[in-house]
């Protein structure tokens, strides 16, 4: 597979980087992202193809489960970079339905050492949306059930997004806007959440 990769990269060059070397050249003196992407790390949710966009486009910072720790130093430093050197004027989180990560919470018997205490960061989600469940008085399908964990997780995540003073800041600057959205493995389509929150 790795060999795959190799012949991946020399497909690349022959087939698009020499046909738009002007692009790339230009790409490599500086880049000029809109967008900080946060997202899960799952191989099926391919950022730039999903979304149609070309390189330079989308800063991304992916994790299992698309979450937003506090504790993180990597995302925080990503999210510093972004803000205070790149101005990036959207950030977005991207769940999708089908998160091995998500449905990792599920399991009190995981024998990983680093997975659960990652996916601390996720728990309410579950939490919250059991919760309503058993204050509506409904039955679920699993399955269901799962994707309104989902929807919560990026909920809950845009909220710890801003427990960063420069994320709030930003926010009432009205220089940033978050979103919220979900990835559907299963018609390619992004949902966009109700609850969005944007420009503070």
């Amino acid at each position: 597979m790795v060999q795959e990769l190799l012949d991946g990269n020399g497909r690349f060059v022959t087939e698009v980087f020499d046909k738009d070397k002007e692009f790339f050249y230009k790409l490599a003196g500086e880049q000029k992202p809109t967008v900080l992407w946060i997202g899960c790390s799952d191989s099926r949710v391919p950022v730039n193809m999903i979304t149609q966009t070309r390189p330079g486009d989308i800063f991304v910072h992916r994790n299992v489960g698309n979450v937003v720790a506090t504790n993180d130093w990597n995302l925080s430093a990503v999210l510093e970079f972004s803000i205070n050197h790149l101005y990036i004027p959207d950030i977005v989180i991207c769940g999708h339905y089908g998160c091995g990560g998500i449905q990792a919470l599920e399991d009190d018997n995981l024998e990983d050492k680093y997975i659960p205490v990652w996916l601390i960061n996720a728990q309410k989600a579950k939490d919250r949306v059991d919760e309503k469940i058993r204050a509506l008085h409904i039955e679920l399908e699993p399955e269901k059930r799962m994707q309104l964990i989902v929807e919560e997780n990026v909920r809950l995540q845009l909220e710890h997004l801003q427990e960063y003073p420069f994320i709030r800041r930003a926010m009432q600057q009205k220089t940033l806007n978050i979103h919220g959205w979900v990835y559907d493995m299963l018609t390619g389509a992004i949902k966009v959440m109700k609850t969005e929150k944007s420009r503070g």
